[in-house]
């Protein structure tokens, strides 16, 4: 009798976790019931954190993972979610939370081991009174077992997959935020495997968040835009299901996988558009600068964000000149002190971050304004101390001049130069080196012990070499524009003409690629369909840049987008966004240093 009763429950306690099971994966097929889906990465990603926070009335606690923290804070500001009756914000992990059964869990992580094992901890002792649980990527069946398995108390309301598993850092732009995602392989270099299958789920992410089933296209020189091109065919393939969605244009949308080692000439420049210039010179990291080393900074901005979508200001300049920045800020001052009944003039950066600092009513009402004057007035000084005008036009003519004897003449001059810091005297070396490396191979070698002779850092010497590895033989494409009959002219034509900024003469090779993409003139043999083709150019194309993208092609893009709003739209994205400082990280990691 013992025995038939405890057979008997364990029967019963079967068929509940099987029951509890089938409600869970009935809620996982209603993937993304509800939400738009258009080809901007923000509004793709905000709808869904949009529905997940509105999925039940009441008082919330928004609960989230370390990779998921910053997903929703690149969309969504504190203030926004606080309106939505979500009063806190916590992580999964966090054991030592209180119990407060009256509130709703919002739960939204990524379908990891760990992630999954600390959900399955909070559902066994669960700390408030319902679970509506949403899951970044596809869940493996495991994982939805563990949960209904764990749901003894039966608090678990809804479970389903949102695919907000990428960073959308604009419209126009996403990442995911991996700092080196190759490693070096017998002789080439190839994916790391967990960065590999993290690629490859946020990819799939993108796809499906933007409800698009793409042809796909990718660099045949590089062995990683080929095998990650075949992965994502098979996930769309192992997936019917979910990549089964009406076309949404006469072509079919396209995915382009590149990769970064053919263009490592754009992370290599200092940069002049506002964007750009602060990642590089002040580091942007998920929208948010690090100001607590500026000096004279106050307290209260030691750390500021800069988003296109919570700060008008930097949307509408962040693609324009590092002279135009300064001439708008001065309006905007101007015309508040207009306001104000003031008349002081104001004739430097200096002049107007006096101004704010001392007027509390102008910095109460324009934080915004306040914030740009800091981050101007350290870029100015930037610029100054260490003399990054000339240092970028002698940049600038290497990578788009044909003047050999013009780039020895300013290398000598800027090598020696005090002002110049050593990395940017091996930035400068490393671009001369990509250009004319192999046909002034004497005149390198010349340069580099005119370095080693300054007592630049041997580490950052190593650099130059390290680029050479990273590059490898293998790059397809003009980087310089050199070849052929194009090439020729523009030696004999002296470089590009009709260029008002010299700071900004160049264009990153994806600014050519995409042109090609448009006019159809985009070489088969150099850029292969996976499967299928298409007999015109497509509408929607979706970039991914394995190795990481720069602010400097996101303005490209931008550009591109306003340019042919009628005919093609262009979605951005990559491992990560790189400065100097992060691009020279990753060619250490790439190359096995």
């Amino acid at each position: 009798v013992d025995l038939l009763i405890h057979y008997l429950y364990l029967t019963l306690l079967k068929f509940k976790t099987e029951l509890k099971l089938a409600r869970l994966i009935n809620a996982k097929r209603r993937i993304g019931k509800g939400i738009k889906f258009i080809m901007d990465a923000v509004k793709a990603v905000r709808s869904y954190i949009t529905k997940m926070i509105t999925v039940s009335q009441g008082m919330k606690v928004l609960l989230l993972d370390e990779e998921t923290t910053p997903i929703v804070s690149m969309v969504y500001a504190q203030s926004e979610i606080l309106q939505k009756e979500v009063y806190l914000l916590e992580r999964v992990s966090n054991a030592s939370r209180e119990v407060m059964t009256h509130l709703q869990a919002i739960v939204f992580i990524r379908p990891t081991q760990t992630s999954v094992d600390a959900l399955v901890s909070e559902l066994k002792r669960p700390k408030y009174g319902q679970y509506y649980i949403f899951l970044s990527n596809i869940v493996k069946p495991l994982h939805l077992e563990r949960l209904a398995e764990a749901d003894e108390h039966e608090v678990v309301r809804e479970v389903q997959e949102y695919f907000a598993d990428y960073l959308a850092l604009s419209s126009n732009l996403y990442s995911f935020g991996i700092p080196h995602a190759l490693e070096p392989s017998r002789d080439k270099i190839s994916w790391q495997p967990q960065f590999f299958e993290r690629v490859r789920q946020g990819l799939s992410a993108v796809l499906l968040s933007l409800r698009r089933r793409p042809i796909i296209r990718f660099q045949d020189s590089s062995g990683a835009c080929r095998r990650m091109a075949t992965d994502i065919s098979a996930t769309m393939q192992q997936e019917t299901n979910l990549f089964t969605m009406r076309q949404l244009t006469d072509v079919a949308p396209l995915l382009l996988i590149l990769d970064r080692r053919d263009d490592p000439l754009t992370p290599l420049l200092n940069q002049w558009t506002y964007q750009a210039m602060v990642h590089e010179l002040l580091g942007i990291k998920n929208n948010r600068v690090d100001l607590s080393s500026v000096p004279g900074i106050p307290k209260e901005i030691k750390e500021v964000v800069m988003s296109p979508e919570q700060d008008t200001f930097y949307r509408e300049n962040m693609f324009l000149n590092f002279g135009e920045i300064g001439e708008n800020i001065k309006r905007l001052v101007d015309e508040f002190q207009a306001k104000s009944k003031q008349n002081k003039k104001m004739d430097s950066i200096a002049d107007m971050k006096k101004f704010v600092e001392n007027y509390p009513e102008f910095r109460e009402m324009s934080g915004s304004v306040s914030k740009h004057v800091n981050v101007v007035g350290e870029l100015s000084r930037l610029v100054d101390v260490h003399n990054l005008l000339d240092l970028s036009a002698c940049e600038q003519d290497m990578a788009c001049q044909s003047d050999h004897k013009a780039a020895v003449a300013d290398m000598e001059k800027l090598l020696s130069d005090p002002k110049i810091t050593q990395k940017d005297k091996v930035r400068l070396m490393m671009i001369y080196s990509l250009r004319y490396g192999q046909t002034q191979a004497a005149q390198a070698e010349s340069f580099m012990s005119q370095l080693k002779d300054l007592g630049v850092d041997p580490s950052l010497l190593s650099l130059v070499s390290t680029l050479k590895k990273y590059t490898g033989s293998g790059r397809s494409s003009d980087l310089f524009g050199t070849k052929g009959a194009i090439g020729l002219l523009k030696k004999m034509a002296g470089g590009v003409k009709g260029v008002e900024n010299i700071y900004i003469q160049h264009e990153p090779l994806l600014s050519k690629t995409l042109e090609q993409l448009k006019s159809g003139k985009l070489k088969e043999a150099a850029f292969p369909y996976l499967e299928g083709s298409l007999n015109q150019p497509p509408q929607e194309v979706i970039v991914f840049i394995i190795g990481g993208v720069t602010y400097s092609e996101h303005r490209v893009v931008a550009k591109f987008n306003k340019e042919n709003s009628d005919s093609m739209r262009v979605l951005l994205g990559g491992t990560m966004v790189h400065n100097f400082d992060t691009f020279a990280h990753e060619m250490k990691k790439s190359v096995g240093q």
